[in-house]
């Protein structure tokens, strides 16, 4: 069953990935010709963990980029696909992890397989995650690492196989290396492995792969400061020149903003989302304050915990960056994954209720869910695709960039 569910999922997640790729988005932008140029400059060097180009950016990313150039050449093909395979992979993770937390559950009144696909596709046609999977970004191959150690950790969880816990640090200690808010991923399998009491002797199983895989790009941080650009530039408690006061008043603005981001206003930016639409329509945001609302009440639930923990590290970034950045639908991607939980576990609160018509509710919920799959992927490819036509206004002219960089080398 398992392998016929992954199937199907890979068959529809790769439809609506690639389909009309490219014509949404048909032009670049800005963003995106900058990464092609990181990638560019990482050709015939050593391998560096950690490039100063474009405001400075950790490299795994940018040399599975490199390889998609090398392959297919500089073309805008070669410059999305890393991204679009990684949004295929997300999903069928996404499932199995479902699957593995789900079928836990010894008082589900709905077959986990059916609430992993169902919670899989609720990803996968959200206009939030499929926006960013479909152009040139780091976050869906930070996703991707994040969601691997999570894979690896709820596999230790039931088998206790060291190995899970090692490959669990690595891709932890990958996900360090990838795009900025990732550097505090490792909070998360690492918090619930205390939470879970685990001895410090298996606790090193974990940390000592994690440590050796950002030991290359803390050394080369600390003998090039100022090279991380990006950090200095958005972690406003790091400016001295604002008081605390003010930073306080930024902190609480951010926070107001993320939490409207998801019902009420998202995020302004075209390339980010079809600007000021909510994170999740009316369907999905219900849904998922009530999950969330469940998880708090019942966190003494370990899966509830851990969600809770990835959720809110997941939007520490945004929060601790000036306010005129927020909302920031880019830097908060990494919440999606709890976001879907919290949506999985009002689906099975509604089914459990004991009520005259609970199977008439079931329906309608299951009826709501397939409107809010059309709504999401209606919002993306009628309108989103309308807002790109400005953002990404730039022609595919990457084999220049390639050249301008090869000769400034």
């Amino acid at each position: 069953m398992k392998n016929v569910l992954i199937a199907v999922l890979l068959i529809i997640s790769t439809f609506l990935i690639f389909y009309q790729h490219d014509q949404i988005p048909k032009g670049l932008n800005h963003d995106e010709t900058e990464l092609a140029r990181v990638a560019f400059s990482l050709e015939n060097k050593p391998y560096t963990p950690f490039t100063p180009v474009a405001d400075g950016h950790g490299t795994p990313y940018f040399y599975t980029l490199l390889l998609s150039f090398k392959t297919f050449g500089a073309n805008q093909f070669a410059l999305r696909l890393p991204s679009r395979i990684f949004g295929i992979l997300n999903i069928l993770l996404f499932c199995l992890i479902s699957i593995k937390i789900f079928k836990q559950n010894k008082t589900l009144s709905i077959s986990h397989y059916l609430l992993s696909a169902t919670l899989s596709l609720i990803l996968l046609t959200s206009h939030w995650y499929l926006n960013f999977v479909r152009f040139s970004f780091e976050m869906p191959f930070l996703l991707f690492l994040e969601l691997a150690s999570v894979y690896f950790l709820f596999n230790y969880s039931s088998r206790e196989k060291t190995i899970f816990l090692i490959f669990s640090g690595i891709f932890a200690g990958l996900a360090f290396n990838s795009y900025q808010p990732g550097r505090i991923f490792f909070l998360v399998p690492f918090l619930m492995l205390l939470l879970a009491k685990i001895k410090f002797k298996r606790l090193l199983f974990f940390l000592i792969p994690f440590i050796v895989f950002i030991l290359p790009i803390n050394i080369y941080l600390f003998t090039h400061p100022g090279n991380d650009i990006r950090i200095d530039q958005q972690f406003f408690l790091k400016n001295t020149e604002l008081s605390w006061q003010k930073k306080a008043d930024f902190l609480a603005d951010n926070i107001q903003k993320t939490g409207l981001m998801f019902v009420v206003k998202g995020d302004v930016n075209a390339h980010h989302n079809y600007p000021n639409k909510p994170a999740l329509n009316p369907v999905l945001g219900s849904l998922f304050l009530l999950g969330l609302i469940l998880a708090v009440v019942n966190n003494k639930n370990r899966v509830n915990q851990f969600f809770l923990i990835y959720f809110m590290i997941a939007i520490v970034p945004t929060i601790l960056t000036y306010p005129w950045e927020n909302p920031n639908m880019l830097r908060t991607y990494t919440a999606l994954p709890s976001i879907i939980f919290f949506i999985g576990l009002s689906i099975v609160y509604i089914c459990s209720l004991k009520m005259k018509y609970k199977m008439l509710l079931c329906y309608c919920v299951a009826l709501l869910l397939c409107f809010s799959s059309f709504y999401e992927l209606r919002t993306y490819f009628k309108f989103q695709a309308l807002a790109f036509k400005q953002a990404f206004d730039k022609p595919d002219y990457l084999k220049v960039i390639e050249k301008s960089t090869q000769n400034t080398k």
